[in-house]
């Protein structure tokens, strides 16, 4: 019974972290990974919900996966392996990002013409907020749950360290171990940003008031969907709690 019980527990825990950084490449990887990518592939609702943000998918994120451990109790081992990989090591200098995902040199490398590379190191307490300036209230919304978790939080207008605004925007989110981007408004700066984001490995937290301002190519992403009114950013902040504990477990020890 305690091992059904603390196999339920591992399942649980995988899923939590899964909700809040798989897309839908990730679960295709995972699948093959497993030898499991026709569950995953063939499954009625888990990529539909993960895409829409349907309230259902932690539901079926729990479905697939224990199916996938019951197919092989080895699986819940690759799958640790897997997040794991996904969510970064310590030997981030020897990869080009700095963000999650390991890519080794000897596959990509890039030498931006637009930006210069920082020579800093990742801040694992940073966390770097891509919005349109008029979002002040969303901005403070997020500031709050970051200081409720010990982390900075900053956006571009609050440092000038370069001479060019795009550069100070880039070595924010090159130094960020995570990007909160607001498609609201469809702001075509924050989509450029993300864009950074995505390149250099990060985990980005998708939030905007509104899922069809989120571009098609990024609705694969779950997005945290938010109320512009008192209570919606009671509920946004929550949500971020809860999602940026998942990507940092330790973070409610930093102080």
């Amino acid at each position: 019974m305690s091992t059904n019980r603390e196999k339920a527990r591992a399942i649980l825990e995988l899923a939590n972290q899964i909700e809040a950084i798989f897309d839908q490449s990730d679960w295709i990887e995972l699948g093959y990974i497993v030898g499991e990518n026709q569950l995953i592939e063939g499954h009625g609702r888990l990529l539909r919900s993960l895409g829409w943000g349907d309230d259902d998918y932690k539901g079926n994120v729990l479905e697939v996966l224990t199916k996938i451990v019951d197919a092989a109790p080895e699986n819940l081992q690759d799958i640790k392996d897997f997040i794991s990989k996904k969510n970064g090591s310590p030997e981030v200098s020897e990869f080009v990002s700095t963000g999650h995902v390991e890519v080794p040199k000897k596959i990509i490398s890039f030498s931006p013409y637009v930006f210069q590379v920082p020579d800093k190191p990742q801040n694992q307490k940073l966390v770097s907020v891509m919005l349109p300036f008029s979002l002040n209230d969303t901005f403070e919304t997020v500031k709050a749950a970051c200081t409720e978790l010990n982390l900075e939080c900053k956006k571009a207008d609050d440092i000038w360290v370069n001479s060019t605004f795009i550069q100070d925007i880039f070595e924010l989110i090159f130094t960020s171990k995570i990007v909160i981007a607001d498609f609201t408004n469809k702001n075509p700066n924050v989509f450029y940003e993300v864009g950074i984001a995505h390149t250099l490995g990060k985990t980005v937290i998708p939030i905007s008031q509104s899922i069809d301002d989120v571009p098609s190519d990024l609705r694969h992403h779950r997005v945290l969907k938010y109320l512009p009114n008192t209570e919606g950013y009671s509920n946004l902040k929550d949500e971020l709690i809860k999602r940026i504990k998942t990507i940092l477990p330790d973070s409610t020890n930093w102080f």
